[in-house]
């Protein structure tokens, strides 16, 4: 599980990391709201914690971006612990909502809430167009017929489809497919998506994969 953690005061920021860490989740930083949509152009996260009073982009105006553009779920975390900021931040699209100081172990227990709570959410089938894609039985139906995908393939539509309309850099769908130690030609991954694009086209699904040169893919809905 990748974490990333946007906090201005450093030291806070370091804080959390370690606690994080030591329970075993993979950690990344960012001190400002720049910085951490620049960190997610090339990497996706399965949750971020972010710091409310951050200097130029604020706390609340990233959730936005993360929950609307990138569907990402997110903590806030904040000195503030007025009913009105809580509001605001779940009005913002945030999880959670942890005021400082706070204890390591009540932050710990909070993510781990969150990401069981995602993950429940992203069980489920998922649609696209005129696509089903059944995460459990590995399954893809268009138009009422159910289509056999290689695994790999399989589970790269997948990650696009979670994220359709939005790009996916070609390192999240390299480490979704192979693993994070994959050390192979990155034209592996064009052949796979070649092969799905193929597929998609025979059976006429409304959906197509875009290539975004130099960044990745985006799965586009039609109408």
């Amino acid at each position: 599980m990748k974490i990333l953690v946007v906090d201005d005061d450093y030291d806070i920021l370091h804080l959390v990391s370690i606690h994080l860490a030591r329970e075993g989740y993979e950690v990344l930083k960012a001190q400002n709201g720049q910085q951490a949509l620049k960190i997610l152009e090339e990497t996706v996260v399965n949750l971020v914690i972010v710091d409310v009073m951050m200097p130029g982009m604020d706390g609340f105006s990233l959730t936005k971006i993360l929950t609307e553009e990138l569907d990402t779920p997110v903590i806030l975390l904040t000195a503030k612990g007025q009913l009105s900021d809580k509001e605001q931040g779940f009005s913002s699209g945030s999880e959670d909502y942890i005021v400082k100081p706070f204890e390591p172990k009540e932050l710990l227990f909070r993510v781990a809430v969150v990401l069981r709570r995602y993950g429940r959410a992203m069980e489920s089938v998922l649609k696209v167009g005129n696509v089903k894609i059944n995460r459990n039985d590995y399954e893809v139906i268009i138009n009422d017929e159910t289509i056999l995908f290689p695994l790999k393939e399989f589970e790269l539509l997948t990650m696009l489809a979670m994220r359709a309309n939005k790009v996916t850099p070609r390192s999240a769908l390299i480490e979704q497919a192979w693993g994070e130690d994959y050390q192979g030609n990155e034209l592996t991954l064009n052949t796979h998506m070649n092969r799905i694009r193929d597929r998609l086209k025979r059976y006429n699904a409304s959906i197509e994969i875009q290539t975004v040169r130099g960044i990745g893919y985006r799965l586009e809905v039609g109408e």
